[in-house]
């Protein structure tokens, strides 16, 4: 009997989504444990346990507890490969071009996009007035990376070349 994976996250969270990606592409069979972030569970015990900084996601594997989406997916990219579809690549250039696409993520695409999630979604359900000024900002910033991402997918045919990477796992390629 195979051990079933677990993901405890929200699907609000980007990084969570990643993850559960992740999973489907390789066809894995999981338990998705909803947290309530709202009322805080992510703070608190027993979640605390599966990833001591609070943030989602955290993930088990039979006797190994991960956290940071990244670390899961490169655990999941490596521990279950599908022939042909290889997420994480031995070779220097291929693998340097998709660390550059997923910095790009962190550093120009989140940013602007989890402000915007912010003003956009988290302001008004709160009873707050979203920031006009900081949405339009935001807006900008975010449409010029999208066309960097274009330019880049006019070239190849995901961000990180010619086969699915974990740079399109974590980027909306």
């Amino acid at each position: 009997m195979a051990v079933l994976k677990k993901v405890y996250g929200t699907l609000t969270s980007p990084p969570t989504l990643r993850v559960l990606a992740s999973l489907y592409e390789h066809d894995l069979d999981f338990e998705f444990v909803p947290i309530d972030i709202e009322a805080g569970e992510h703070k608190q015990e027993p979640f605390l346990s599966l990833n001591p900084f609070a943030e989602v996601p955290a993930f088990q594997d039979g006797d190994l507890t991960l956290f940071e989406s990244r670390a899961i997916m490169r655990f999941i990219a490596f521990a279950y490969p599908k022939p042909g579809k290889e997420h994480i690549f031995k070779d220097p250039l291929t693998q340097g071009v998709v660390a550059a696409w997923i910095d790009v993520q962190d550093h120009q695409f989140n940013p602007p996009a989890l402000k915007l999630i912010n003003e956009l979604i988290f302001k008004p359900k709160n009873g707050f007035t979203p920031d006009t000024t900081a949405v339009a900002e935001e807006e900008a910033k975010l449409a010029k990376v999208l066309d960097i991402y274009e330019e880049r997918l006019g070239e190849s045919e995901y961000l990180g070349g010619e086969k699915f990477t974990s740079a399109g796992s974590n980027s909306p390629s």
